[in-house]
């Protein structure tokens, strides 16, 4: 008795077992049929909504047609369709070579914001600096120049150009210009005293030792112009 409870119990172990397995199918199966089903409402929407952008596409393609078929001929476009093909390779490589560009400048994109912006710092520096103002001046007297001086002007400074910069060279030697600063400084200054122009004054001012080596000096300069103006 208790060995046929025990096969009982095992016949209906294994039956249960199998309605297990057989409701998992069941199971599986009917979310693959609800799966499918929805795939094909979605298809069947899809082709809905794409058929009528694909008519129009063909419409308006048609339309197209029809305007260039008098310039377009069947044997012209298979002979474009071959040579593509037939160049493939080439197309190819040219894609792979744009491929690499886009890289590249997808590359170098960066660098080149990080130059644009220096260098508009460093034209932003230079304008708080006076840079382009002292240069539209520049450019100003450059035009005052210019618009100054004839063709004729402009060929006798050519002639006379490297005695103006030997004349300039020496008039721009640290002794000269200390000289005739230091002249202008003192004369300035004694401009704004009063001045007796009375001949004893005058004979007063003789007596003193720079007095007389200042008339000298220009009594000599006068000799040394009176000297080239006779050579004139």
């Amino acid at each position: 008795m208790d060995q046929g409870t025990s096969d009982l119990n095992q016949v209906v172990l294994e039956l249960n077992e199998k309605l297990d397995l057989l409701t998992g199918q069941v199971a599986y199966l009917t979310e693959q049929a609800r799966i499918s089903e929805r795939s094909r409402r979605e298809r069947t929407e899809l082709m809905e909504n794409v058929m009528p952008i694909a008519k129009d596409a063909m419409q308006l393609a048609t339309d197209q047609f029809e305007e260039i078929q008098d310039y377009l001929k069947t044997e012209d476009l298979l002979r474009l369709v071959k040579k593509l093909l037939r160049h493939r390779p080439q197309l190819e490589m040219l894609l792979d070579q744009l491929d690499g560009i886009t890289d590249l400048v997808a590359i170098m994109n960066p660098i080149a914001k990080e130059g644009t912006e220096k260098v508009v710092s460093v034209f932003t520096d230079l304008e708080q600096k006076g840079y382009f103002a002292f240069t539209n001046s520049s450019l100003r007297m450059v035009d005052k120049v210019v618009t100054s001086f004839t063709v004729e002007d402009v060929d006798h400074l050519g002639d006379n150009i490297v005695l103006i910069l030997n004349t300039i060279k020496d008039m721009t030697q640290p002794e000269i210009m200390t000289f005739v600063r230091n002249t202008l400084l003192v004369a300035e200054r004694e401009v704004e005293k009063p001045v007796n122009t009375s001949l004893g004054a005058i004979l007063g001012q003789m007596r003193d030792p720079a007095v007389r080596r200042g008339l000298a000096l220009t009594l000599r300069v006068l000799r040394v112009i009176g000297q080239q103006a006779e050579t004139k």
